[in-house]
């Protein structure tokens, strides 16, 4: 009898497990993150969660059957995700029908315009994000602090975040020494008590996620504790160099999105590299990508921007850092 190989595309588990049972053991770890959210921001969180992942949902369906004309797969899970990590990348306050539009960028130009999942070279929930974050810059920084207006939704009390403050007063002419007096302790950004995106607020959350995608085997842990490491050691050579100017390395790995982005975004299964080498290479740049951006640019946060970056590169790291074919000859000397 003979046999058909058929070849699909990434993501390429070696695993029993369907993308189905992958796509919804990740929406079981981000409950964590989204309980401590919904007891920080209160209704915001409900409401920008749950329009996130509907229109992910419908704008997937419909681009599906009206104008790919191919099987609906919103079962699979996917679209699921990406509406929850797109929320988590949101402010709690955010507009309804903004949320809608990063949605659609998400679905339709991140993910369906390359054919669907497996074919999108960037993540689709950054490149949602990063779409809202250009088009409409004030209302994406504009962060409701935690454990005020629970009740409230677009009328959140605001304010700025850690790193926002940290950029700040640092470019004031103030010392980091002097923005810290301003921010919660460590043990405070660790459980969550910090301005930011929906999702990116407790380490402590987010490490139990991480676990739980450990424990299932849905990712492995290289790029998360590469990426995390690079950070941990480029600001800890700032640190120790210019301590009045640069905050403690501790600092930046618990504020902003560097938890959130190194267990979810840049382990996505699509946009990652398939070799260990090529994963820590690749979270590596990420994480040196993310701390210019931080220290030198513009933006007090730069995880977004370095995943993305990154993801471009995937098929590159892919084609040169790749095992030894079986059966290929080594040769001596």
């Amino acid at each position: 009898m003979s046999k058909i190989l058929t070849v699909s595309p990434s993501p390429h588990v070696t695993s029993d497990q369907s993308v189905q049972h992958l796509m919804y053991g990740v929406v079981l770890s981000l409950v964590p993150a989204f309980l401590v959210s919904l007891y920080m921001f209160g209704i915001g969180a409900v409401i920008v969660t749950a329009i996130s992942i509907l229109s992910c949902v419908v704008f997937e369906m419909l681009i599906q059957k009206y104008i790919m004309h191919t099987e609906i797969s919103i079962r699979d899970g996917s679209a699921i995700v990406t509406g929850l990590l797109l929320a988590f990348n949101l402010p709690s306050n955010l507009p309804w029908w903004m949320i809608v539009l990063g949605s659609l960028f998400a679905i339709g130009v991140g993910k369906m315009a390359y054919g669907g999942l497996g074919c999108n070279p960037f993540n689709p929930a950054l490149a949602g994000r990063v779409f809202l974050l250009i088009s409409f810059p004030v209302h994406m920084t504009t962060w409701p602090l935690p454990l005020q207006s629970r009740i409230q939704y677009l009328d959140a009390v605001s304010g700025p975040t850690p790193l926002g403050i940290l950029k700040e007063t640092v470019r004031s002419g103030a010392t980091a020494a002097d923005a810290l007096q301003q921010i919660p302790g460590h043990m405070q950004l660790f459980m969550g008590q910090m301005g930011g995106s929906l999702g990116e607020i407790s380490a402590i959350a987010l490490i139990i996620g991480f676990f739980w995608l450990l424990y299932k085997k849905i990712i492995t842990w290289h790029i998360p504790v590469t990426m995390i490491a690079t950070v941990f050691i480029f600001t800890g050579i700032l640190w120790l160099a210019e301590p009045a100017k640069y905050a403690s390395p501790l600092f930046h790995i618990l504020t902003g999105g560097v938890m959130l982005g190194a267990i979810y975004m840049a382990t996505d299964l699509v946009t990652s590299p398939v070799t260990k080498a090529g994963m820590v290479i690749y979270a590596v740049f990420i994480g040196l990508i993310t701390v210019v951006i931080r220290i030198f640019g513009a933006y007090p946060e730069g995880v977004s921007f370095a995943i993305l970056i990154m993801n471009a590169f995937v098929p590159l790291i892919n084609k040169y850092i790749r095992p030894k074919r079986f059966g290929e000859e080594v040769k001596n000397g």
